[in-house]
């Protein structure tokens, strides 16, 4: 598939091989389509193999020449985004939160991403999945579901993210808590207590990690992306540039050495329940614990959102949809006059409920 790309662009457009126009990704597909003439270009995904970077011997590439490529690089001063901006335009509204900006070129130090994951849904299954969630929340106004309420249309954006894998090998010391019963106090008084007689622990478990996910995006809020999991990383692809045709890619704001910190608080509570699992008896107490990470390996990866937003009495509500499972995540308006019904209705169970107590126990 031929390809033509500006020197200064991250951007590159794929031409129609039928009318040469410019194509964009067909989402739930490998093919790329025209919007002029239809035709179906498709991309090319044979023996297709996602490779794991060694990850110490990339911050040490980084550290000694890191690749500096120049490209027509958009930050937003609103939102903090940085992102590929639409080809051929250098004036434009920010995906993220819709400021108008004007692209720049700059010079920046990137890594490239290795690894996409595709869009399957297309713009209007995610809308389709976005008014299904609005009218599943009983707490919104129903005028807010009566309405097709998406004022600006959907953006497809890739954000970025960090996968690791690690081999981690954790020493610990601790207490293996071993329970026994006894009887105490004389007539009324007399009953079983539990208790606990501790005794010292320690030794070495090993866990293997595969795939822990870390959004390298600071745009959107944290909180929300990550409630769009789970992600179907079982469809990940090696980066073409062909799956990004028609999209917006964000660059990612997480380096890559945060990332990996951020993935061992992630390990953490799997290493603790090895750790507790070890130690056995019926109460576990872990005084130390020292980890070694060892065939540690990453891969940067782009992760399909739809992103917009809605207006409802003049505020702006945002939204996501993961673009890979349909799962919705947003900010919604909520009905006063639902909440009140709704704490009027358990007023109704409650006060007979704790009349009825007090009756029966005085």
């Amino acid at each position: 598939m031929s390809r033509t790309s500006s020197p200064i662009s991250a951007e590159v457009r794929f031409p129609c091989k039928q009318c040469g126009g410019s194509l964009r990704f067909e989402p739930g597909t490998t093919s790329l389509k025209c919007p002029y003439c239809s035709t179906i270009n498709e991309i090319d995904t044979r023996d297709a193999v996602v490779q794991e970077l060694d990850y110490r011997a990339y911050l040490k590439k980084l550290q000694s020449a890191a690749p500096i490529d120049t490209i027509l690089s958009v930050k937003c001063d609103s939102c903090a985004a940085d992102f590929d901006p639409p080809k051929n335009q250098t004036s434009f509204a920010c995906p993220f939160c819709g400021t108008n900006i004007v692209a720049k070129a700059r010079e920046c130090s990137v890594i490239k991403p290795n690894a996409v994951l595709p869009f399957k849904m297309t713009r209007d299954q995610a809308t389709t999945s976005f008014r299904e969630w609005i009218h599943s929340r009983w707490f919104a106004p129903n005028k807010l579901k009566r309405q097709a309420l998406l004022d600006a249309s959907l953006q497809g954006i890739y954000l970025p993210a960090w996968t690791y894998d690690s081999r981690v090998t954790t020493r610990y010391s601790g207490q293996r808590g071993e329970a026994y019963y006894v009887t105490v106090g004389s007539g009324n008084n007399r009953r079983t207590e539990r208790r606990v007689r501790w005794y010292p622990a320690s030794g070495v478990v090993e866990n293997s990690f595969d795939d822990v996910l870390v959004l390298a995006s600071e745009t959107l809020p944290r909180k929300q992306v990550e409630d769009l999991t789970p992600w179907d990383l079982k469809d990940v692809e090696p980066h073409k540039d062909a799956f990004l045709a028609g999209f917006v890619a964000e660059r990612y704001q997480l380096p890559l050495p945060e990332g990996f910190a951020y993935a061992q608080q992630m390990m953490q509570p799997t290493i603790d329940a090895t750790i507790r699992q070890d130690i056995g008896g019926d109460e576990q107490r872990v005084t130390g614990k020292e980890s070694r990470y060892d065939d540690i390996t990453f891969k940067h990866l782009l992760l399909p959102v739809w992103c917009s937003a809605y207006r409802y009495s003049g505020k702006v509500y945002r939204f996501l949809v993961n673009a890979s499972t349909g799962e919705v995540q947003g900010q919604r308006p909520y009905s006063p006059w639902k909440i009140a019904f709704a704490v009027f209705l358990a007023l109704l169970v409650i006060i007979p409920l704790v009349v009825f107590f007090i009756k029966n126990n005085q």
